[in-house]
């Protein structure tokens, strides 16, 4: 698929929660179509250590208003940088980058995600509608101060929660959520995004089920396009990279 950079101009930048916002990007040319799964290198502009490229999950995809979305999580100086940018200021994307999640042969998907490992599975779930499919989403937070944007998830299919704290939904990790612990014999699929614990126990529970199971590693980058190879991932064919074999892989075969 053919990469492009290009500017973009912030159309707002939504704050969701005290650690979490969501970049609305506009660009003056068209965009291309965007696979669930795929995401984005952003240039961070005015910081005096961000000299590198950030990888962003594309949250969601508005190709009507030729608007991108994006979901990020405040946890440096890079994604601080960016959650202070207005409206009107420009972010410059290298775009669309890695590969995509494939479609399940059968009617239902599970989409479990932790933090901010949600952020793909906004695109997802609604490709999944999309294609007559059912996703149900299974989301862990710490609290429910943390909780992103479940009402837009609620578009697309029945939304579950686990927080820490028990605050919201039910109280502990998102894998011990009781779910997963009901007749799963119509999931055709499960997808994760999180926390690489996670999405361990995650595959885990979908191996021991017969359910064939996709990951979506969050992974630093440099480039984003196979050249600098610092996002090695050892998988049961050698090493691959998450940049351009990934993020999305078939969960056994991953070596974690």
């Amino acid at each position: 698929m053919k990469k492009f950079i290009h500017d973009f101009q912030i159309v707002a930048n939504r704050r969701v929660n005290e650690e979490y916002f969501v970049l609305s990007l506009s660009g003056k040319q068209q965009l291309p179509e965007i696979k669930p799964g795929q995401f984005v290198q952003v240039r961070v502009d005015n910081g005096p250590n961000t000299f590198l490229r950030r990888p962003i999950s594309v949250y969601n995809v508005d190709y009507d208003k030729n608007i991108l979305y994006l979901l990020i999580q405040v946890v440096g100086e890079g994604t601080r940088v960016l959650s202070e940018l207005k409206s009107g200021e420009i972010l410059n994307l290298v775009y669309p980058l890695g590969n995509t999640f494939s479609l399940p042969d059968g009617e239902k998907a599970l989409l479990i995600g932790g933090g901010v490992g949600v952020a793909p599975l906004m695109l997802l779930g609604r490709w999944l509608k999309e294609q007559n499919k059912e996703p149900v989403f299974l989301f862990g937070f710490r609290n429910s101060g943390l909780i992103v944007d479940i009402d837009l998830f609620n578009r697309f299919g029945k939304v579950y929660i686990a927080t820490d704290d028990g605050s919201a939904g039910e109280k502990g990790v998102v894998t011990q959520h009781s779910f997963l612990r009901k007749e799963t014999g119509d999931i055709s699929m499960v997808y994760t995004c999180g926390p690489e614990v996670m999405m361990k126990a995650v595959a885990l529970w979908a191996e021991n089920n017969d359910i064939p199971c996709e990951a979506s590693l969050e992974t630093n980058m440099a480039c984003g396009i196979g050249a600098c190879l610092c996002c090695a991932q050892e998988t049961v064919h050698g090493i691959s990279h998450v940049c351009t074999d990934g993020p999305v892989f078939n969960s056994k075969e991953l070596v974690w």
